[in-house]
């Protein structure tokens, strides 16, 4: 049975499998990574990076085209036809939408990644399906995976056609399979003496792929004579016999998502079509993902626009007791919190972009980073703004539409933000993800202290070298610039929260090894503890990034800089609360109680508690679909799109 053959994968050789697929060494500096080893490096960060002015001019000149096609469109209709209308889309390629990342070279716009996070915050500001269409198929389709890791000819082959339109989908997710890639069951078996592969597999949640053309497929190539095997990565052709789209699916928000189950039996992928070499398709994901993640800040950025206006205008315009709602303090507050976050996911959206367009920096942490601050911090921002419309925030856009108010769907934007907690790796796996990278140092300098399976002899050189290595980083972490009162001062106001950061850099550090001195091998399994040291980490760097943007913006424009301050200072306060909190908890908790009861939830000891209500799921059958090559079972599957120039075969 082809999707459930993995299933019983041990936990050690999912671990070896994602320590193997993850870059080694840091051969540039990093930002955050310094951040949690307690070493404040400003000057990575500071002064403020900007676009070339070529860039800028570039990038502008696309956004006033791309703002006057969006103005047209009618994102409501997406939203009421779940779908989006084909002449959109056309729309979209004609401005070269769809090759915005790819050169110039290869017929695409050839934009910066700041630039293309602004595009992607206006298209999204239409409707989310299209900022999700959009990222889907150039931030970790096939566009990507080529620009890093393809073949010239591969380049030359299917970026043009990518540019004008052909839409792209990566397919690794599967049924039983999500963030554990070893457990992986899709195969792509060598034929023809190696001058082809066969693919046999079912792919899960595979956005785009209802209408895509070009697909970058993960699939477990064997080990054998002439293949040194592993999860590998292909470009393959949508239309190619043996690939049924077997049904779209529907999601609480994103409704015009082109989002399904993909089926593969038998397929035929020519060996051209490896992208890089066997084995080494997880490191590719994985490095597409550094700067793939970074759409989903640029849409977090949206929604927080979004959200600030409408609470600035609903908070002006509402009268409740003699005065404006936004005038009561329950509601200054929100307010206050929705304008400082906006300002800080602005921030360290633009930060992360253009430390992605410099390349002179590792910015795999602060990637991840940008991407789970950003999506719990706008989610945070989508429900106040709910709640400060109160029963129009759970009134949908066309119903208020329909009692002649203006419509503007609060719900949708909470229900459109939701998934982007999930997308691209949920929260969760992004805390595991920089909490391994954020430890890298440690593990490099004392991992076979606490590796169980290293010897005495292993041990004792361990020791040895993580003598040398904590001899010189532990003083480092008593004392720094944070402690003196007149350090930072040419930011003005805003230095003693840089010196919060410095210092609370130092005492994370602090926190991190008093951590794994505690726990030592057992410390991957205290999630709880590292999620915390990752939120800690995640809320400096955002603040971060707030002070360095205020203070650029006040050189630049005195007038701007000072409303900039003011949302800084704003921000900063708040994040210091979050993070003092993120402290205590780090060792008052309930992590082992939460534990006991956990476990005895899924043990049934508390099953007499669901008790009194229906459970209306149909069926008595599994959670999970083990699916099985066979009949196709195709259910309401969208018209694929037609927008590109056909090169081989055209979908239907």
């Amino acid at each position: 049975m082809v999707a459930t053959q993995k299933s019983n994968v041990t936990e050690e050789q999912s671990r070896a499998l994602a320590e193997e697929s993850r870059t080694e060494g840091w051969d540039k500096p990093s930002f955050c990574k310094e951040l949690f080893l307690g070493r404040f490096q400003l000057d990575l960060v500071h002064p403020y990076p900007k676009p070339t002015p070529e860039d800028a001019a570039k990038g502008e000149l696309f956004l006033e085209k791309l703002a006057a096609y969006c103005a047209a469109l009618d994102g409501s209709v997406i939203e009421r036809e779940e779908r989006i209308p084909d002449e959109y889309v056309r729309g979209f390629a004609e401005l070269g939408c769809f090759g915005l990342k790819i050169s110039e070279e290869y017929g695409g716009v050839g934009l910066s990644q700041v630039a293309y996070n602004r595009a992607l915050m206006l298209i999204s500001s239409v409707h989310a399906s299209l900022g999700a269409l959009m990222s889907a198929h150039q931030s970790i389709g096939v566009p990507e995976p080529l620009k890093l890791a393809g073949t010239p000819e591969q380049k030359a082959r299917f970026l043009p056609r990518c540019a004008k339109g052909a839409i792209s989908a990566f397919l690794l997710t599967e049924p039983d399979v999500g963030s554990d890639p070893a457990r992986m069951a899709s195969a792509a078996v060598p034929i023809e003496d190696g001058d082809a592969y066969e693919l046999d597999g079912v792919k899960l949640w595979t956005t785009n792929g209802v209408v895509a053309e070009l697909l970058v497929v993960m699939a477990r190539v064997p080990k054998s004579e002439g293949h040194r095997g592993g999860i590998s990565a292909f470009v393959v052709e949508a239309t190619s016999p043996g690939i049924t789209v077997e049904r779209r699916n529907r999601f609480m928000g994103l409704r015009g998502i082109e989002n399904g189950v993909t089926r593969m039996h038998k397929v035929r992928v020519p060996k051209e079509n490896l992208i890089g070499r066997e084995g080494d398709g997880l490191k590719i994901a994985l490095t597409t993902l550094n700067a793939g993640r970074l759409a989903i800040p640029a849409m977090c950025s949206a929604a927080g626009k979004l959200s600030q206006k409408i609470a600035r205008e609903w908070s002006a315009e509402r009268v409740q007791w003699g005065r404006p709602v936004g005038k009561h303090a329950a509601v200054e507050s929100k307010l206050s919190f929705i304008a400082a976050t906006n300002y800080a996911l602005e921030a360290v959206l633009d930060l992360s972009g253009q430390m992605a367009d410099e390349g002179r920096n590792d910015i795999r942490i602060e990637a991840a980073l940008a991407k789970l601050w950003s999506s719990e911090m706008a989610w945070l921002v989508a429900d106040e703004l709910v709640q400060i419309r109160g029963g129009r925030g759970y009134e949908t856009a066309d119903s208020l539409k329909a009692r002649g108010e203006r419509a503007f769907g609060a719900e949708q934007l909470l229900r459109d933000m939701r998934i982007n907690r999930i997308f691209e790796g949920s929260s969760e796996i992004m805390r595991l993800l920089v909490a391994r990278e954020a430890s890298d140092a440690h593990l490099v300098a004392a991992g076979d202290l606490v590796n169980p399976k290293a010897d005495l002899n292993t041990k004792a050189k361990a020791a040895g070298k993580a003598g040398k290595f904590y001899a010189k980083w532990m003083p480092q972490l008593v004392a720094g610039k944070g402690q003196l009162p007149t350090s930072y001062s040419e930011f003005c106001s805003l230095a003693t929260h840089l010196r919060f950061v410095e210092r609370s850099s130092r005492k994370l550090a602090r926190s991190m090894l008093y951590g794994m001195a505690r726990w030592q091998a057992k410390l991957e399994y205290r999630q709880g503890f590292l999620g915390r040291i990752v939120d800690i980490g995640a809320e400096l760097f955002a603040m971060s990034a707030v002070i360095v943007r205020a203070e650029s913006q006040r050189v630049d424009d005195a007038v701007q800089g000072e409303a900039s301050y003011a949302l800084a200072a704003a921000f900063c306060e708040q994040s210091t609360l979050r993070v003092e909190k993120l402290f205590d908890a780090l060792w008052q908790n309930t992590d082992d109680t939460d534990h006991h009861i956990a476990s005895g939830l899924l043990d049934g000891t508390y099953t007499w508690m669901e008790g009194g209500v229906l459970d209306q799921s149909e069926g008595t059958g599994p959670w999970i679909s083990h699916w099985e090559p066979g009949a196709s079972k195709v259910d309401n599957v969208s018209r694929p799109y037609s927008v590109s120039t056909p090169v081989g075969d055209e979908r239907g």
